[in-house]
């Protein structure tokens, strides 16, 4: 699958090709625009000298990699608690997926199992789960039976409502509206 977030073509490649970039942008996908979210791994990576594996994140020294997170631009509004929760991640992966993200949903039985895996992750809450269920389907042919159903609403066909939406400018501008909307809701 090729991404076309509105984002840096590089980093919409690495996207495409490494299943531990996309998990890590979704992991970033919080508290800053989902641009900067999804271009951090593809800075990390420059910042490496090459794309990490979870398994050289999991061993990483912290302090290291919270410098590496915090060095401007800073990857994240919060470097020193979003490095630890990638390294967090990426030991979870090491525990249950033998160090490999694409594992998380490999072989998953259906739409249930694959959300149930997703949301046993540090930091993935309902939410970010279904987003996640719902972007792995829609952009990356993850598509067990049932996943519409488990990534709930933001499964659905022709929604504007996620990441998981997003193809371009115009798409991104719609998701942008309906979270506007949604705010505005919860004010009122």
């Amino acid at each position: 699958m090729t991404l076309s977030l509105p984002i840096d073509a590089e980093a919409n490649k690495l996207l495409s090709s490494d299943p531990l970039a996309l998990l890590i942008g979704m992991v970033l996908d919080q508290q800053i625009p989902l641009e900067k979210a999804f271009t951090s791994p593809y800075v990390l990576a420059q910042r490496l000298g090459h794309a990490p594996t979870a398994v050289e994140i999991a061993e990483f020294d912290p302090e290291r990699l919270v410098a590496i997170f915090a060095e401007p631009p800073a990857l994240h509004r919060f470097p020193k608690a979003m490095a630890a929760r990638v390294q967090e991640v990426c030991r979870g992966l090491v525990e249950e997926y033998d160090g490999e993200a694409a594992n998380l949903w490999a072989g998953v039985a259906d739409g249930r199992e694959l959300l149930k895996r997703v949301a046993s992750l540090p930091g993935f809450g309902k939410q970010k789960s279904q987003i996640f269920v719902a972007l792995l389907g829609k952009q990356y042919g993850v598509e067990p039976e049932g996943w519409r159903e488990a990534a709930g609403a933001y499964g659905e066909v022709g929604s504007f409502k996620s990441v998981a939406d997003i193809v371009d400018g115009e798409s991104l501008g719609k998701v942008r509206a309906y979270k506007k909307e949604i705010k505005a809701a919860a004010k009122a």
